[in-house]
């Protein structure tokens, strides 16, 4: 059984010049919609563990990648996810949990979950993103990023 809570992830390396570079999706279905990586949290899950996994499933990223984890939470309505009240009508929002991970050493492999990847600079998948939360993710790891000197 899920738990009522999703992970968000961004894929990231640096280009050739010392840039960053984000891994955006495009979800399979009727309408091009952009995004990282998302998907629901397992019963027996942490946060974390679903990250890796969702990375996995997803784009083949493999479990001993480097994950940051961002403060960035949003609600989703569960409608949004799950096309059911899955968990009873008193669970109505989902939260959103979401993480940077490092894919400087991965080989992207495409789910059928996704038509398509792009690796963009900040300002392009910015620009390419579907979701506010997606949005503001994104720049926290952004920012985390540039400021952190150690990197």
């Amino acid at each position: 059984m899920r738990q009522p809570h999703q992970i968000l992830a961004f894929p990231f390396k640096k280009d050739e010049n010392g840039n960053y570079l984000y891994g955006i999706f495009c979800r399979a279905g009727e309408h091009e919609r952009w995004q990282g990586i998302a998907g629901g949290v397992e019963d027996n899950e942490t946060f974390l563990e679903a990250c890796q996994r969702e990375a996995y499933e997803e784009a083949g990223i493999t479990y001993n990648a480097p994950v940051i984890p961002l403060k960035s939470i949003c609600t989703i309505p569960v409608l949004f996810v799950t096309k059911t009240f899955l968990w009873g009508k008193d669970i109505y929002l989902i939260y959103e949990h979401a993480f940077g991970i490092d894919a400087t050493n991965e080989n992207i492999k495409l789910s059928q979950e996704h038509t398509k990847m792009e690796w963009l600079s900040y300002e392009e998948a910015m620009n390419k993103l579907t979701w506010d939360s997606n949005k503001n993710a994104l720049w926290e790891l952004n920012y985390l990023l540039v400021n952190d000197k150690e990197r």
